[in-house]
């Protein structure tokens, strides 16, 4: 016996989504307005006054720039609805943009850490006073920019991965800060690449941890926070459930989760009401609030009932 329920509504393109990326794109929106308006002065800066960490500083602004935008328009991709070719809709391309975003600041650290070591054994003269000035300008503006992106970085990843690249560039601003204050007092050029390797090494391990999120997500793993066993044990608690097979658990953008099973059921259960309990109770305890189970009098398969 088998048959497929669909308890809840995914949530894409729901108005609590629609909500929440009206949000993240209008203050997407601004911090791009503000980025791309200090990356000007700082590109400028570094090549009139020959800093390297102040180079490194508007590279990954300019990273910032790219990411805030791809992230705007994945946003606004994202809410376009689902269709017959696309039945969960476009919001997986804001994990696309994400991924994308983390292989940019990867490329910009690389070219960033081959610089430095040039600079390191040719040493190159520095203006420190111009430095200090445009790299505090740099500073505000991030400052400005992280704190109108601090809402909506723990409720998507698209949103995340712009957050951390401005928070980077920030502690990057503070790096070019104090290299152009000690150049200015001692004169020692090679404090400049010092820094500029220093802001490409810092922003490595969060770019990895941006990416290994991202690819978990495209690689349909079970969402963070989730423990499969424990969910097939909660279900498998459910009155009238013998056991479960080919049990499921994914995301599509980082924020939901989608659960597919199949139960096999005791020979006095009744089918209808116990995947409304299952679907109930995964709602419930783990916030699963798409579910689709099959119900079974047998396991559909021995192998599948094998390996689940």
């Amino acid at each position: 016996m088998g048959a497929g329920h669909n308890h809840a509504d995914s949530g894409h393109g729901t108005p609590g989504h629609n909500h929440a990326a009206g949000a993240n794109a209008r203050n997407l929106a601004i911090a791009l307005a503000i980025t791309s308006t200090f990356l000007v002065a700082e590109l400028v800066g570094s090549f009139v006054f020959n800093s390297l960490a102040l180079l490194s500083d508007a590279a990954h602004m300019f990273t910032d720039a790219a990411a805030l935008a791809i992230a705007l328009v994945a946003i606004k991709v994202g809410q376009r609805p689902a269709d017959k070719q696309r039945t969960y809709g476009y919001r997986r391309f804001e994990i696309l943009a994400a991924s994308f975003n983390a292989l940019l600041l990867f490329a910009v650290a690389g070219y960033v850490l081959w610089e430095g070591i040039n600079r390191l054994i040719d040493p190159e003269p520095v203006a420190s006073l111009g430095m200090l000035v445009v790299a505090t300008f740099g500073l505000l503006a991030n400052l400005v920019a992280m704190r109108v992106l601090v809402a909506g970085k723990d409720s998507s990843l698209n949103v995340k991965g712009a957050y951390l690249e401005v928070w980077a560039d920030m502690l990057g601003s503070l790096g070019v800060i104090a290299a152009a204050a000690f150049i200015y007092l001692t004169g020692a050029n090679w404090v400049d690449p010092i820094v500029a390797i220093a802001i490409g090494l810092w922003v490595l391990p969060r770019t990895w941890s941006l990416l290994q999120d991202t690819t978990h997500i495209l690689l349909q793993g079970v969402p963070s926070g989730m423990n499969l066993d424990e969910i097939r044990q909660a279900v498998n608690d459910i009155a009238g459930v013998d056991s479960t097979h080919d049990l499921h658990v994914w995301s599509v953008a980082g924020d939901d989760a989608s659960l597919t099973a199949h139960v096999i059921l005791k020979a006095d259960a009744a089918p209808f009401q116990t995947r409304v309990a299952i679907a109930q109770m995964l709602e419930d305890r783990f916030g699963i609030h798409h579910s689709t189970i099959q119900v079974e009098a047998t396991a559909c398969n021995d192998e599948e009932a094998l390996h689940a």
